[in-house]
């Protein structure tokens, strides 16, 4: 079955921020008086701002509300973007050549306003056909969810659609909804096996996910 449409994830796909997200909930956390759970960082990356906020205020044990934890990371996000966007190199590039030949959406973790302030600094904004929070749906990643409504949202069928991954939860994801999985691992956070097991094919840099390598994936 050939493929119609591939649906992106943000972090760790097209930017960098993986590190940018720990070291702003970890000093967030430390002036709290509290210190990461051994799982923490594995278990947050996928979450949903409610998930991680909730993991951090009643688990953690942030002295705020999910909500409050929510809003101070995210404000401290986006100051952090706004002073410098850690693209990943090719990932622009790789984005738009893509959308010549595909449909394309977008299923990313991050809040509404980190997404749409990384699609327009990236100059991305008319790139994505759909573009979805796990905030806007019942479950974060590794479920399901995020996956399933933008395939939906672009009247298509998993069958027809590729995920461009780098992460455990989100590989899990994409492939619970039943995509095809393309890995693009991280460096410094490197999926689990189960979750890399998953995927139909793994690459070792975004710029490697070409409209040719797209065409030849066989389910």
């Amino acid at each position: 079955m050939s493929i119609e449409a591939i649906v992106f994830d943000l972090d760790g796909v097209i930017i960098d921020t993986e590190e940018v997200w720990e070291q702003v909930r970890r000093a967030y956390v430390a002036e709290h008086g509290r210190e990461f759970l051994p799982d923490s960082q594995d278990r947050m990356m996928g979450m949903s701002t409610g998930e991680w906020s909730a993991h951090l205020a009643d688990e953690v044990g942030v002295p705020r509300t999910a909500p409050e934890v929510a809003a101070d990371v995210l404000g401290r996000m986006a100051e952090r973007y706004r002073e410098a966007l850690p693209l990943i190199p090719g990932s622009v590039e790789t984005v738009r050549a893509l959308g010549a030949r595909y449909r394309l959406a977008l299923a990313s973790s991050s809040a509404r306003i980190l997404i749409d302030q990384v699609l327009e600094t990236a100059g991305l904004t008319g790139a994505f056909e759909v573009t979805l929070s796990t905030e806007e749906v019942p479950r974060g990643k590794p479920a399901p969810d995020v996956y399933l409504e933008a395939v939906g949202k672009l009247g298509l069928t998993p069958g027809v659609c590729a995920a461009v991954e780098d992460s455990s939860n989100g590989l899990r994801s994409a492939a619970a909804a039943g995509l095809t999985v393309i890995a693009v691992p991280h460096g410094v956070y490197p999926p689990a096996a189960d979750a890399l097991a998953g995927a139909t094919l793994v690459v070792n840099a975004i710029t490697d996910v070409t409209p040719e390598v797209v065409l030849n994936l066989h389910r």
